[in-house]
């Protein structure tokens, strides 16, 4: 019901704009669309991964990997997978979800998702190059290890 609300209050403010300036409001659904079709070929992309990762690996397989029990190790773990992907945030929350869906504890969840957001290994070089080395192994260990901090939080939270 919600989600109707909410598409009536974007009909209903985009109709508004339309009557108070048409070519504006082309102008921006234009660039509305644009956007779209920018984002629309990652989104595929990750869409196709993260259906055959869930095709390959069996809800048992992530639950071992990745469920409550797999305890630090598999906190560890997804916190690593987390560091070394680069996937964006609009991405990375659907995907927790199919994970958890699919087995996945809150706690291996919680230190994927943060690493993916704050560490960046895959952009070291180009972070290096901009921040200088200090700065960027500081900014990514206090990172790493915030995720940590913070997926026990969770896993103790939400137990």
């Amino acid at each position: 019901m919600f989600t109707y609300i909410l598409y009536g209050l974007a009909g209903g403010g985009l109709a508004i704009s339309f009557f108070k300036d048409r070519n504006k409001t082309k102008m921006a659904l234009r660039k509305a669309w644009r956007s779209f079709e920018n984002i629309l070929p990652q989104f595929l992309s990750i869409l196709i991964i993260i259906g055959l990762a869930l095709a390959i690996l069996s809800p048992e397989t992530i639950t071992v990997l990745l469920g409550t029990r797999s305890g630090i190790w598999g906190v560890i773990g997804a916190a690593m997978i987390g560091s070394v992907t680069l996937i964006p945030g609009f991405v990375a929350f659907p995907l927790a979800a199919a994970l958890q869906k699919n087995g996945a504890g809150y706690m291996q969840i919680a230190a994927f998702v943060s690493t993916l957001m704050m560490v960046g290994i895959v952009t070291l070089p180009l972070e290096i190059k901009t921040f200088g080395k200090r700065a960027t192994m500081i900014r990514n260990i206090l990172a790493f290890a915030f995720s940590l901090i913070a997926a026990f939080v969770i896993g103790v939270v939400l137990k």
